[in-house]
Formats: structure tokens, C-alpha cells, sequence
């Protein structure tokens, strides 16, 4: 995936997240991460898959002819014309660089495009690349000096040409290189017309280079040897530039940068809060919202009216301070570590007080009070009524036979006693099941309405509560997912010389010059 499709999907990223956190963030930061993306999709705009490399230098350097040389072509003005335009040349090896050379100031008749069917793979190395051509920074002209000045913050890639004359130039150290310290990484110096020192004085020459642009503060920077004149070097110099287009370019990572920036500051609107457990919470306040509704009194008092036989319970008035209690509780434990903005979105978001208590009422109307005995209670209590008086009954026969008020067979008086004894007996056991029933259908339905109970109010705090704590909780996470996408970060390595060309090191000898 390009530079340009990545910072795409990060920008996209990063506005989806201001989308969502948009009325709960700070409107200072909405501003500056509206102006980031803004800026972003302005430099994509533009294209960020192309590396600018500039040629730097004072008067007599040969940058233009180094400019020819490494392009191939015989473009840039060299000799006498040079000091006569303020203008930059520019060669590019794609032909999708025009917005980004309008950006960059470059008249259209100085621009060539280098890349065509007719070089093969040549320049497939440098594809993407836009080498500029800028005008000496130590010219007479002041115009020469500010072109040199606006140009060298957009480019990629700083190659600094200094010839054997004029190499220990003070407009050049103190001007320029002193003062880009920590931006190594993307410089490179070409010391040009090495073939007009012997041979025996070129590696001499090269280490004072080095030493001088150590003196200068500046580390890892390769110094190459180069002849525009015989060609010696620009093949070096070329892999160095092919280097610099499979790396980053400027433009893409200052885009990078200011993604990681905005994504950073957006984070910080949105942190990811204490855990919570929000079962354990639900289960907390369902619990708290049954006592507020008096769910298990009134579930004893369908067990006492069923065991006693009568009685209409039903649910009270709820006790509205205790409900506001329990949405306060929550909205503390769910809503801690939350930024102001996020808060209030989380509070707006639950049900009140009084949606909940008039969401209870209505899942209680739902949930039936019944208070009706078990099925076989009245024809097992008319059962053992009747038992009752045939035993009472058969008793008062027997006792009348007994005592010779009646005359009867002592064989139907003994009968009869036994007759009453056994009615009273199943009688007395009808009695004892069918209280035993009624408990055990009094604690059933008691279990029934403590149950159905929990569930609906349960309903109540699922949805008044849990639901949009979760969706609103949700959204702060699904924010910081995206804007941590969008700070996605990749280091680029260092330049590295060609073999056989020296990398000012961390310390070099004191300079001779």
C-alpha cells in the first residue's frame, strides 16, 4: 500500500473518530483536529508519493551540471546563465508531479518529466522522484537567497554540492548546515569536481569535508565524491537518491506527524476509563430497584393470602429518591475517568429518575398477583366436611347404641365407632394435605412474582440504564480504536553511503581548514 493510501485511511480514520466524538469533545480540540484533517487531505491533495530531492550550493558548486547529470538530460542552465535567474529547475521522474510543482513555486518551462517508455528499467529506481535545481545561496542576488530559503523546508532529501575551492565557505556552515542539526537523516553532501584534485589529495580532501560537517554538529551525514564533468560518483549519488524514494517522503510524514498529533489529542478527550464490571453493576441495581418497588414485600403478601385464604396485595408507591440513589450510583461507577464531555453524554443518555420509575410501573401492572388456592382445595375441603359429619354421625349412633337409647346389634354399634373413627381420620388427613398444598403453592407463587418481578425490573435497568451506557461506552472505545489507527507510526532508516564513501561520525578529528 502507497504512503498516499495509508494516510488516506488514517485521515478517514481520524475524521470518523471527530464524527462520533464530536459533541462530546472540547470545541478547541474539534477545531484542531478539523484544521488537521483539513491540512492533511490538503497535502494528499497535492500527492505525497513523490520525494523531493534538492540541489544545494553556492556559486561555482556545478550544481546544474550535477543536476544534468544525474537526470540524463541537458536541461538545467549551467556556466554564465546561472547567476542570471532567480528560478528553480525541476526534473521529474513522474507525471503526476504538476500540482506538486505549482505548490512549489517551479515555472511550467522549467520543468521536464524524465520517466518514459523509452528508458526501460533505468529509472525505475526513481520513480516518484522531483530533483530541483536551486539557485546558489551565496548569489549576489537577495531573491536567490529567499527562493533557497522557501524551497529547502518542502524537500525530502538535502543534497549539499560544495567543490574543492570553496567547500570551507562560512555562508554555507554558519549559514545553513550549523543551523540543521537533527535533520541529517534527510541530507546528503556531494563534494563535485573531484576530478580537478589529484589523486593523491582526494581522500585528504574528503576526511576535512567530514570534519568540517562534524565541527558543525551534524552526524550519520555521507559524503560522496562526484564529477558531473566525467560521470565519477553519480552512480553512487543515484543510489543514494533511489534510497531516498523508497523511504517516506516529507510531505507523507509531516501528513503522519500531524495524524499522530490529532489522534494524540483526541485520545486525550476520550481515555479509556476504570473497568467495571457491568453484570455485577446490573445485578447491584435490579437489586436496589426491588427494594424501591417493595418487590418482596408484596411477594409475601401473595404467600399470606394464599396460605390464609384471602387478602389482595398489590405494588405500593416507589420510593423515587431511592431510584435516583441507585441512576446516581451507576452513573458514577460507569461514568469514572470519563472527560466532561463524554460524562454529560453518559448522563444524557440514561433514563431519569422518573422514566424509571414510570418504566417500573408499568413491567410491575405486567406481573400477576395471584392469590387463588391450589385447584383441589375446595372439593378436597368439602370432602373432609362431609367425612367430618358422617364421622360426628356415626359417632352420636354408636354412643346412643352404646348406651341403650337406641337398640342395636352390638355388632352395627362397634362398626359404627370404627366408621367414625376412620372418617375423622381421612378426614384430618384431607385437612393436613390441603394446607400443606396451599404452602407449597404460596411459596411457589411467591418465588413466581420475586422472580418475574427481578426479570421486569431487570428490563428496566437493561434499558434505561445498561443499554446506553454500554452504546455510549462503546462509542468512546470504537473513537479511540479509530484514533489510535490513525496514529500508526513508521520509523524510516537512516541514509546509508555507498560503499567506499565516508558517514560523518559522532566524533572526527578538529578540521585543518
Amino acid at each position: 500500500m502507497t504512503d498516499d493510501a495509508r494516510l488516506r485511511d488514517r485521515t478517514d480514520d481520524l475524521e470518523n473518530a471527530l464524527r462520533i466524538a464530536r459533541e462530546r469533545t472540547d470545541a478547541v480540540v474539534v477545531a484542531d483536529v478539523e484544521a488537521a484533517v483539513g491540512s492533511v487531505r490538503e497535502r494528499l491533495a497535492l500527492g505525497v508519493d513523490h520525494t523531493v530531492v534538492a540541489l544545494a550550493g553556492g556559486t561555482g558548486s556545478g550544481k546544474s551540471s550535477l543536476f544534468n547529470a544525474v537526470s540524463r538530460l541537458t536541461f538545467a542552465d549551467v556556466g554564465v546563465r546561472r547567476p542570471t535567474t532567480a528560478e528553480v529547475t525541476a526534473c521529474s521522474w513522474s507525471d503526476a508531479a504538476d500540482a506538486l510543482l505549482d505548490w512549489v513555486g517551479v515555472a511550467r518551462e522549467r520543468r521536464i518529466t524524465r520517466e518514459s517508455l523509452l528508458d526501460g528499467d533505468d529509472e525505475q529506481g526513481l520513480h516518484g522522484l522531483v530533483l530541483l535545481d536551486l539557485p546558489d545561496h551565496d548569489s549576489i542576488e537577495p531573491a536567490h537567497r529567499e527562493v533557497v530559503d522557501r524551497v529547502l523546508p518542502l524537500v525530502d532529501l538535502l543534497v549539499w554540492v560544495v567543490d574543492p575551492q570553496k567547500y570551507a565557505d562560512d555562508a554555507l556552515h554558519s549559514g545553513y548546515l550549523r543551523a540543521s542539526v537533527g535533520m541529517e537523516a534527510a541530507m546528503v553532501v556531494a563534494v563535485n569536481q573531484v576530478d580537478t584534485v589529484p589523486e593523491g589529495r582526494r581522500s585528504s580532501l574528503l576526511d576535512d569535508v567530514v570534519r568540517l560537517v562534524a565541527d558543525d554538529g551534524l552526524v550519520g551525514v555521507p559524503v560522496l565524491a562526484v564529477s558531473a564533468r566525467t560521470g565519477e560518483g553519480v552512480a553512487e549519488l543515484r543510489e543514494v537518491l533511489e534510497q531516498a524514494v523508497a523511504r517516506r517522503s516529507v510531505a507523507a510524514g509531516r501528513a503522519a506527524a500531524e495524524l499522530d498529533r490529532a489522534g494524540r489529542v483526541l485520545l486525550e478527550q476520550a481515555p479509556a476509563g476504570a473497568p467495571w464490571d457491568a453484570d455485577a453493576a446490573l445485578d447491584r441495581e435490579v437489586d436496589a430497584l426491588s427494594q424501591a418497588v417493595g418487590l418482596g414485600s408484596v411477594a409475601e403478601q401473595v404467600q399470606a393470602a394464599i396460605r390464609r385464604g384471602y387478602g389482595r396485595p398489590e405494588f405500593g408507591e416507589i420510593q423515587t429518591a431511592a431510584v435516583a440513589t441507585s441512576r446516581g450510583r451507576w452513573l458514577s461507577r460507569a461514568g469514572k475517568g470519563l472527560r466532561p464531555g463524554w460524562e454529560s453524554a453518559l448522563e444524557g443518555g440514561l433514563a431519569t429518575p422518573a422514566e424509571l420509575v414510570a418504566a417500573s410501573r408499568r413491567e410491575l401492572e405486567t406481573i400477576p398477583l395471584d392469590t387463588r388456592g391450589p385447584s383441589s382445595a375446595r372439593p378436597m375441603r368439602r370432602t373432609a366436611l362431609v367425612l367430618l359429619v358422617l364421622a360426628v354421625l356415626a359417632a352420636v349412633v354408636a354412643l346412643l347404641g352404646a348406651s341403650g337409647v337406641l337398640s342395636m346389634v352390638e355388632s352395627w354399634v362397634g362398626g359404627l365407632a370404627v366408621g367414625a373413627v376412620a372418617a375423622l381420620l381421612v378426614a384430618l388427613v384431607l385437612f393436613l394435605v390441603n394446607v400443606q398444598s396451599r404452602r407449597t403453592l404460596a411459596r411457589r407463587r411467591r418465588d413466581g412474582v420475586l422472580g418475574s418481578g427481578r426479570a421486569a425490573l431487570e428490563r428496566v435497568v437493561r434499558a434505561g440504564l445498561a443499554d446506553p451506557t454500554r452504546r455510549i461506552l462503546g462509542q468512546r472505545d470504537e473513537v479511540r480504536r479509530l484514533a489510535e489507527r490513525a496514529r500508526e507510526v513508521t520509523d524510516e532508516p537512516p541514509l546509508t553511503a555507498p560503499h567506499g564513501h565516508p558517514v560523518v561520525a559522532s566524533t572526527q578529528l578538529p578540521s585543518t581548514a
